[in-house]
Formats: C-alpha cells, sequence, structure tokens
C-alpha cells in the first residue's frame, strides 16, 4: 500500500464558496487537503482520478500499466519520481526541465489540480448541487446547476501537455 499523501493547492479560477461544505471520501490512502476541504481516497480512486488527468492533460495517450500508474501517483503525491519503476517515470525524469516551472504553470500543479477538481465535483453531485450530463455530441459529461436553470459548468481550461507526452 501507498503512503499516505497530504498536499495543498492553490485556490484556482474554480469558485468555492466559503460555505461548510462536505468532504470527498473514499478511502484512507491519500489525503489532499485544501483550507477547510479534506478530500481522502482509496487507492484505486486516486490511482484512477491521476490517469484521468494525465489523459485529460495530454501527457499520456490512454490507460497505463501498473508500473506506470506507480509512478504517476509518486509523481503527483511527491512531485517527483526518484526511483522510476516504469519508462513514465524515466520519460519525466528525461523531460523535467520542460515539466517544472512556476508553480501554476507545473504538469505537478496541473494534475493535482485536475485531481482535486475532480472530486470537489463528484462531492458537489453527491449534495445535490450539481447533476451529471451527457453530451452526445462530445460524448462527454458535464456538470450543471439544476437551481439555475440546468445551466453547464463551465470549466477552466487546462493546458495541454502534449509536446512532451510520455509514449510507449
Amino acid at each position: 500500500m501507498m503512503p499516505t499523501a497530504r498536499f495543498s493547492l492553490r485556490q484556482g479560477p474554480l469558485d468555492m464558496q466559503d460555505t461548510r461544505r462536505g468532504n470527498y471520501d473514499s478511502g484512507d490512502d491519500f489525503v489532499l487537503e485544501y483550507g477547510e476541504l479534506r478530500f481522502t481516497f482509496n487507492e484505486c480512486d486516486f490511482s484512477e482520478r491521476c490517469e484521468q488527468a494525465a489523459i485529460k492533460l495530454g501527457f499520456v495517450g490512454g490507460r497505463l500499466g501498473e508500473d506506470e500508474l506507480e509512478d504517476l501517483v509518486n509523481l503527483v503525491v511527491n512531485g517527483e519520481v526518484q526511483d522510476p519503476v516504469s519508462a513514465l517515470g524515466e520519460h519525466v525524469n528525461d523531460c523535467w526541465p520542460e515539466l517544472v516551472g512556476p508553480a501554476e504553470r507545473s504538469l505537478v500543479h496541473w494534475l493535482r489540480r485536475l485531481v482535486f477538481r475532480g472530486a470537489w465535483l463528484d462531492q458537489r453531485v453527491n449534495e445535490g448541487e450539481l447533476d451529471l450530463l451527457f453530451v452526445e455530441a462530445t460524448g462527454t459529461f458535464a456538470y450543471v446547476q439544476p437551481d439555475r436553470g440546468g445551466d453547464v459548468i463551465e470549466l477552466s481550461p487546462e493546458p495541454s501537455w502534449g509536446r512532451v507526452a510520455y509514449r510507449r
């Protein structure tokens, strides 16, 4: 089992109200804290969220193998991959100067941000504040606010890491 991870994220464009909200919880293997919010994840949930974030950012092209996923999770949790167990970890270390930069522009920042954003949105669905809508045209899901006429929520765009993407 992987060690418990704790990291904070800066507030992004997604406006989170100061009201007391429930915390996302799927287990206790990983902990992500932001202000008064404390999200806890089981290993499988956290790993899947890391993988989906990497796919959304264009850093990986699809599902990862077990060792690749281990290196990706280590990158998200520790901010680096000290002892790579896969080609993905080696790729991260080889491309490191292109992956880091100002905190708000690093790959690690964006991976963490998307993991957090996904859990935050899922918790809002669990609490009935948001609904999910399947968008047939794109084959994707969108979040809508039922109390505001069902308007789709615009999420802040994320950068593409395709220029340094990991390819098998």
